[in-house]
Formats: C-alpha cells, structure tokens, sequence
C-alpha cells in the first residue's frame, strides 16, 4: 500500500505540475480582439494558463533579442520572426504563419470627417490630425505609411500625423477625440465596441505589402511541449474560424 500511495503521489505531481505550466505570450496589438478569446479556449482545453503581454512587434523583437522570458511571439511582421530564427533565438521548426492582416481608415460616428470617401478625405481640412502606429517599431503604421505614399498622400498625411506606440494605441487616439480619424487594423475595428461608435473604409490591399503574421516558440522558454500544443490549438477549424471573424486571412485562403 505504501509503494502505491508513493506511485499516487508521484504521479499527481507530474500531472498537476504540468497543468498548473503557464504559456507567457508577446503578441501583436493588433490580435487584442480575438488573442485573449483563444487564449481561454486553450486554458479549457489543456489546463494550463496563458499571459498574454500585447504591444508593437518591433518593441517585442527588441526585448527578446535582449532575452525577454516569453515562451511564444505573435508577430504582426513574419519578418521579426524570422530574424529571430536566423539569430538561433527560436525553437527549429516552430515557425507558423497564422495570417494576413489588413489596414483601414476609421473614425467616431458624427465625425465631419466622410471616411467612406476613401483615402482622399485626407487631403480635407477637416482632418486635422490623423492617428497610425509608429512605422518605426510597428507593422501596421509601416502599412499605414506604405499605402499613403501609393496613394499619393504622405506629403498632405505627414504634417497631420499622431504616432501611437502600437496599433491598439492608434485606436485609442481616435476614439478619445485627440485624432480625427486612424489607420488602423481591420480587426481592432471589428470588435463590437468599434463597429457600435465607428465608420471605416477598408484601405485596398495593393497600396500596401501583406502584413503577414507569423508565431514562433523561442529557443529558451522552458514551456516549449505546451508553446507546441498552442501553436496546433492554432491550427484548428475553431481558431480559424475566430481569426476569419476578426478580419484576418488564414493561410489556406490567401492561396
């Protein structure tokens, strides 16, 4: 009985201290609207927990270069990952494009600005202060940037612009009144509380490069079986189909 109750014990051990693991997460700030929704599914499924940190790729492939302790980068630049590997800092193998972002131009319900004019409503007067994420560190100010200089519209752009350290900022600016109208990620204005106070007008995908995301496990997370689990967690019709829901590409569709 007491070598049984030994075996017990050992084995509740290994089983408890694998679910009491905790997945730390750097993620893009422009998956705030769905990250923590599958990051709870995950809980459920595995019995772990998962801290999401959201912030600007940039910031992150920064702070990881100088050995930031998360487990997995969701970045909203495939490139930042792949520096990273090449720099031995991921896990071999653990590469995954999850999606294709896109950007659009959005403001507060009443504005005088007419974002459904398209891009051109730049040029107006009325806009006095246009919000995107800084394209120094950030993805989608890079595409903000990107697409205004297409247009034809970085020279009237650039004397208006309020830089937010992420995306996620850039949004916060406008909806606060201290920008007239953003670029923004389609999926930060897709949530429910955007779509209920805003306008937007989808930026065409051509006047900007793909922002394609990908996830990589780094080389020193001590997680790196459940980083695994929650990469293929990713790769489920469930996940997918959150990520279509919030205005992202999954790979099999942009073939």
């Amino acid at each position: 009985m007491i070598h049984f109750f030994t075996f017990a014990l050992l084995l509740c051990t290994g089983i408890c201290s694998f679910a009491r693991e905790e997945l730390s997460i750097a993620s893009a700030a422009d998956l705030q609207s769905v990250m923590n929704d599958i990051a709870t599914r995950f809980q459920k499924q595995s019995g772990s927990s998962v801290r999401v940190t959201f912030g600007s790729s940039g910031n992150f492939f920064a702070q990881i270069q100088n050995g930031a302790p998360f487990d997995l980068f969701f970045s909203a630049d495939v490139e930042y990952p792949k520096k990273l590997e090449v720099a031995g800092l991921v896990e071999e193998g653990s590469l995954y494009q999850y999606a294709t972002g896109a950007i659009v131009l959005w403001t507060v319900k009443g504005s005088e600005v007419e974002v459904s004019k398209g891009l051109n409503v730049i040029s107006d007067p009325k806009l006095k202060r246009l919000a995107i994420a800084n394209p120094a560190h950030a993805p989608y100010g890079r595409a903000a940037e990107a697409a205004l200089k297409n247009a034809g519209l970085w020279q009237s752009a650039s004397s208006k612009l309020v830089l937010g350290e992420n995306v996620s900022q850039a949004a916060q600016f406008v909806q606060s009144g201290n920008a007239d109208a953003g670029i923004l990620a389609l999926s930060l204005a897709l949530t429910p509380a955007m779509k209920e106070r805003g306008n937007y007008f989808e930026i065409p995908r051509q006047l900007y490069p793909p922002l394609q995301q990908g996830v990589v496990i780094l080389s020193h997370s001590a997680h790196k079986q459940l980083a695994a689990q929650f990469i293929a967690f990713l790769k489920s019709a469930e996940v997918k189909s959150l990520l279509k829901q919030h205005g992202f590409v999954t790979p099999e569709d942009a073939r």
